[in-house]
């Protein structure tokens, strides 16, 4: 079993966001130079309206969308952006055209846990929601974030 580890205690404290009006291809922007697959999505007051992804993005197939990866042009395709692609292409993709607003393509549903959450029940939310990101609230308040990737460096840690 895992140790007593909460959310609080794996979380990072800097949890990047992207405004709700801003096109997919600044949101394929973003997301490269961070080198993160997805944000929360916040209004113009600063309220998470949203999550977004790189998985979204792939889904947002729009008309003519094409994306640029490493050397080759393709039509965008799903597989590619769905863990096919390489790290060093997904850090080098290019989306040429604008494409939609992200709140257009984002999830709206937001799923978040109390700073005091053991890392098993972030583990079973994750695997029932199919989500790859939590985000950590302590008094109501965003304070961090926690990812799948957050979890297996923890297994690592415990060998």
């Amino acid at each position: 079993p895992l140790p007593k580890i909460t959310a609080g205690e794996v979380m990072n404290p800097r949890v990047l966001t992207v405004r709700e009006n801003i096109s997919v291809r600044e949101l394929a922007a973003f997301l490269t130079e961070n080198e993160i697959t997805g944000a929360p999505v916040v209004n113009s007051v600063g309220k998470m309206v949203g999550v977004v992804s790189v998985t979204d993005i792939a889904d947002s197939i729009a008309e003519g969308a094409e994306v640029t990866m490493g050397r080759r042009k393709n039509p965008w395709r799903k597989d590619e952006l769905r863990g096919r692609a390489s790290p060093d292409e997904l850090r080098s993709m290019h989306v040429d055209n604008p494409g939609p607003p992200v709140q257009q393509i984002m999830t709206p549903t937001v799923f978040t846990v109390p700073a005091k959450t053991p890392v098993s029940k972030i583990a079973q939310t994750m695997i029932s929601g199919r989500i790859h990101r939590l985000f950590v609230t302590r008094l109501g308040r965003i304070v961090g974030i926690v990812t799948a990737l957050d979890l297996l460096k923890l297994l690592v840690k415990m060998k």
